[in-house]
């Protein structure tokens, strides 16, 4: 179907909220967003007045003489993203778009309030301060590699810290989900990865209802209850230095696990809720895939399917000093591999080997088998988020 200068368009449902630099707008059937700046949102504007093209293209040359204009190309755009629903009184055919039902509705507004107002976030700050006091004053606290390893036979360690990673990890979750429902927005969990961690996630496409200043504390949430974790797994070694030995050990686990996720809160080359904290006080909404293709444009090898680059005026600075955190975190991922990761797999490796020696009469060799079929699993499903992720890309 032709679109010309001529041509009057009809727009499908959308809705537009004024950003700090510039606009979203929402797709009301398939709750998709877009940023957009001013003079597309004017464009729209006339566009909803049954305005030509042609007209709305003079009215914008006259309003803004040092952008360049072109409507047929924005009506491309917009075709291109399925937001019109008729060229001329024609229908356009869209393919069906299905809006993923979000969840956690049954949860209380005021009980997301409740962990979430103006005095628990005081007393968030308070902890993290705390925090960082103990781990200074008490070095012991600090985690150490080995912290894993509790037990005599690697199958317990791996399970003990399964569930204790499920566990910390549900409860940082439910920070974002209670959070969300004090502002009473749906959400729901999904499986995801950071490299090759396998995570959950909380769907937070919902925040962009709220506005920008409001959406730093549903961001921040998992990380207040990670806080809290933190606390409580440092006070109880300090309190009970004469407890369970394996009470202690489970606290230490605590403390390495809270830890590691804290620090890949800063590797910020990853969607972490630091870099949508980033994105959302700079106001710059595709840092990291511009951030990408400048780097790419440093390191010419760096080979990949080309990707068009969607800068705003005066976003380039903004780009280029998250370029730097980009590689900063990168250096604390090689870190966490260096210092934790690699010294713990290969710790494991070295205690299982001699179980294969010992026969399938042995505990050891069952061990080491078992571990082996842990390993399996874990890759497994760090396999199906990655073909979930790049499935939908491809979509």
């Amino acid at each position: 179907m032709d679109v010309t200068l001529s041509s009057i368009l009809t727009l499908v449902p959308i809705e537009i909220r004024e950003e700090k630099k510039h606009y979203i707008v929402e797709d009301i059937n398939s709750g998709e967003y877009y940023e957009m700046p001013k003079i597309c949102i004017d464009a729209i504007t006339l566009i909803n007045n049954r305005e030509s093209l042609g007209d709305i293209e003079k009215h914008l040359k006259e309003k803004y003489p040092n952008e360049e204009v072109d409507l047929i190309d924005f009506a491309e755009q917009l075709l291109q993203l399925q937001l019109i629903a008729e060229i001329d009184g024609v229908k356009v055919t869209l393919p069906e778009k299905i809006k993923e039902h979000l969840g956690f509705q049954w949860i209380s507004p005021k009980l997301g309030e409740f962990f979430f107002n103006k005095l628990t976030l005081g007393f968030y700050v308070g902890l993290f301060i705390i925090n960082i006091v103990l781990l200074v004053s008490h070095p012991s606290l600090f985690p150490h590699y080995k912290d894993i390893f509790i037990f005599n036979y690697m199958v317990l360690n791996i399970l003990t810290w399964l569930v204790v990673t499920f566990c910390t990890v549900l409860i940082h979750e439910f920070g974002h989900i209670l959070a969300m429902r004090a502002n009473n927005l749906p959400t729901r969990l999904e499986l995801g990865h950071r490299l090759i961690l396998v995570v959950l996630e909380t769907d937070m496409s919902a925040v962009w209802k709220l506005p920008s200043k409001d959406r730093n504390v549903l961001y921040l949430a998992g990380l207040c209850f990670d806080m809290v974790i933190l606390f409580f797994a440092l006070v109880s070694q300090v309190i009970f230095t004469n407890g369970s030995g394996i009470f202690l050990s489970i606290m230490s686990l605590i403390v390495l696990d809270t830890f590691i996720r804290l620090v890949y809160q800063f590797c910020i080359y990853m969607k972490t809720d630091l870099y949508y904290v980033f994105e959302n006080v700079t106001g710059c909404y595709n840092l990291m895939e511009n951030a990408q293709q400048m780097i790419k444009r440093w390191f010419p090898f760096l080979k990949s399917q080309k990707t068009e680059e969607v800068v705003f005026e005066g976003e380039r600075r903004m780009i280029f000093t998250y370029s730097i955190f980009y590689f900063i975190g990168v250096v604390l991922t090689l870190s966490l591999y260096v210092v934790f990761y690699v010294p713990q797999l290969l710790f494991a490796v070295k205690r299982v080997m001699p179980g294969y020696l010992e026969g399938p009469t042995s505990l050891p060799f069952w061990d080491a088998t078992l571990f082996t079929v842990q390993m399996l699993i874990g890759l497994i499903l760090l396999i199906y988020s990655w073909r979930k992720k790049y499935l939908l890309r491809e979509r």
